[in-house]
This record gives structure tokens, sequence and C-alpha cells, in this order.
């Protein structure tokens, strides 16, 4: 069954080369595996696959998410800012912003932002 399988975020993107600027400097991911049809990053114990296609940023909701321990979470937001990246917000029942990061109603925290494609990503930690 798929349940025992690991799945990986598969993310499309315009230009390899400036994903991969962003992925490994600004997102500090490191190469896990590299092939002419893209780069695979390792991320904690799952990866992320990144690769061109003409169909990169057309996809409108999170596409790949980081959950990290509630402890941790400031500091890599701190990391994601210091290094450029803008949290977006948007309107959702129950959700208040600080800082461009989410307060939701179980008591976690999220933050989203996107790659240079427009793929959206997402930081957060559980309650």
């Amino acid at each position: 069954m798929l349940s025992d399988h690991t799945a990986t975020p598969t993310l499309a993107v315009k230009d390899l080369t400036a994903a991969r600027v962003f992925y490994e400097d600004v997102l500090g991911l490191s190469v896990a595996e590299e092939n002419e049809g893209g780069v695979l990053y390792g991320a904690g114990s799952g990866t992320v696959f990144v690769y061109p296609s003409e169909f990169a940023g057309t996809n409108r909701a999170t596409a790949a998410a980081w959950l990290l321990p509630s402890e941790a979470l400031d500091t890599e937001l701190g990391t994601l800012r210091e290094r450029g990246v803008a949290f977006q917000t948007f309107d959702a029942e129950g959700v208040t912003w600080a800082d461009g990061v989410a307060s939701l109603p179980d008591g976690s925290r999220a933050a989203w932002f996107s790659d240079p494609d427009g793929n959206i990503l997402n930081i957060g930690s559980m309650a």
C-alpha cells in the first residue's frame, strides 16, 4: 500500500538554475540526487523534487510544507527573513496574523511564502 512509502513533494519550475539558488542558498536544502530531469533535495527524513516545466507556478495552493517543533519555528522564520523571504497573508476564518505568521485556531503557527516560480511553500509547527 502507498501508506508504507514516503511521498515526495514535486515542484515545477521555469528556470532550474534560479530555483537551485532558492532551494539551496535560501532554504538551505542539500542535493540528494540530480539528473537531466531535475534535482532531488533531502529535507529531514523526506525529499523535495524540483524539475523544469512549462506549467511552473500554476498551482495556487500549498505545494510543500515543513513541520517543525514549535521551539524551532521562530529561528527558521528569522533565517528565512534574513535570506529575503517575504511571508504571505490571506483571509481565513479564525486565523490571526502577526508579522506574516498565522496563529491557527488549534494553537499551531504557520507561515506561507513562494519560490521564484510562485510555488506556495509552508513552514509551521504543531500546537
